[in-house]
């Protein structure tokens, strides 16, 4: 994350009021939840420049419980809107992409797939 990038949304994120133990940096802490995010990859694999993987998982869990990623994303969309930056003729949703239940596409309710029991057969 670049100086200006994290410029946009530092005053966003919570104040450090400097009891208990020394805060982790909130921009380490950040482009940690990032790299988690891009690649996919376990918190425990967190490559340690970003700081402890517990660290990084347990801010991004409180802010994500407090509204502080909300409070995040909504200054960024209302700053790049402002600034020209998002189109709103190409915002939407591909619903294709998006798994549904068994029960949401018609199948049975409460039925596990494969614990059916086997039909007998006359002979």
């Amino acid at each position: 994350m670049t100086d200006g990038q994290f410029e946009r949304i530092e005053e966003a994120l919570p104040e450090v009021d400097g009891r208990g133990r020394p805060y982790e940096n909130h921009r380490k802490v950040v482009n940690g939840i990032f790299w988690v995010l891009r690649s996919g990859a376990p918190w425990r694999d967190l490559p340690e420049r970003y700081g402890s993987w517990k660290t990084v998982y347990d801010r991004f869990r409180r802010w994500a419980e407090d509204g502080t990623l909300q409070s995040v994303a909504r200054k960024l969309q209302g700053e790049l809107d402002a600034e020209g930056y998002i189109d709103w003729e190409q915002f939407n949703v591909d619903s294709t992409t998006i798994r549904a239940s068994r029960s949401a596409a018609g199948g049975p309710l409460g039925v596990k797939k494969g614990t059916e029991p086997a039909e007998k057969t006359a002979e």
